[in-house]
């Protein structure tokens, strides 16, 4: 079973609907002419809720005739959807988002599902012209509390900052290219105050004493997480997503970081590890990035 969360939630919407591509169109136009007050991120959060709710306005978010789709074991626009509803479960599912912020046309969300067993999952939505056009996400298990007694979504959820939102994305954009894709590791200091520093991260404690002594025993056991390429960079206010590619144990993986910045510096973090499928098992050819 793929990831397949977030594009099970659309694809059970536009089949509840009984409508065809033209009759949904229609029906989008209405439904966002009566729903223009809210914003981009509120949309993002409202679609992927509807998946426990069961709210069926907020198939107008979506472009009915424009949707490209990077989850990898889906395929390609609105006809993907049906091959994946067969995978639905009885009796629902559950979405629950933590966290939604926006960038410009991007949103991005932080969320805790119930779909075959706990998730975690981040997804980005790009918009043209108030509706959604584009879908990336990653997704992995819920594991057990971190050595700090902390969750992979628990911590700050207040936004701050929003006139600091290109010095945050730059914060982070440089600690990601300098220090886990071209392994400057004697630079990190530059980026936290000191060791106060929250981790979500299920495998390390708080603090850059946590994050070393984690290193140190994945070295032990001969494990090694390589950052090869930072791909995007999105941000509202004091939180910022980096989206990155590399590898993970040996397998190329999706590296989804968000970081919260206080007084420019790295405060906390959360993220979601993704296994990226091999090309043969690929459902669409949009590429699990291509921002």
């Amino acid at each position: 079973m793929k990831q397949l969360i977030t594009t099970v939630a659309i694809a059970l919407l536009i089949a509840s609907c009984g409508t065809n591509q033209k009759e949904l169109k229609t029906k989008n136009t209405e439904k966002m002419e009566s729903k223009t007050e809210l914003t981009n991120k509120e949309k993002s959060a409202a679609l992927l809720e509807s998946l426990e709710n069961g709210d069926k306005s907020t198939i107008a978010y979506i472009n009915p005739t424009n949707y490209k789709q990077h989850n990898l074991g889906v395929a390609d626009g609105l006809e993907g959807f049906g091959a994946v509803l067969q995978n639905a479960p009885e009796g629902g599912f559950k979405a629950n988002v933590v966290r939604s912020f926006q960038d410009g046309d991007y949103t991005f969300s932080h969320t805790i599902y119930d779909f075959f067993g706990p998730k975690v999952g981040f997804d980005i939505f790009r918009y043209e012209n108030g509706q959604i056009v584009e879908h990336w996400d990653n997704l992995s298990a819920i594991a057990d509390v971190n050595p700090s007694n902390r969750t992979q979504t628990d911590g700050s959820t207040t936004l701050t900052d929003l006139d600091k939102t290109d010095n945050n994305k730059e914060l982070v954009k440089d600690f990601i290219n300098t220090v886990l894709v071209n392994g400057g590791f004697d630079k990190m200091g530059n980026y936290f105050d000191g060791d106060n520093y929250i981790q979500h991260n299920s495998m390390i404690g708080d603090g850059l004493s946590g994050l070393g002594k984690a290193l140190e025993e994945m070295a032990k056991n001969g494990i090694k997480m390589v950052y090869e390429k930072n791909h995007i960079v999105l941000g509202e206010g004091n939180f910022v997503l980096a989206v990155s590619e590399g590898q993970f144990a040996g397998k190329h993986t999706s590296f989804y970081d968000l970081f919260r910045i206080e007084n420019g510096k790295i405060a906390e973090h959360w993220d979601v590890m993704e296994t990226i499928a091999p090309a043969t098992e690929h459902k669409n050819s949009n590429g699990k990035f291509n921002f």
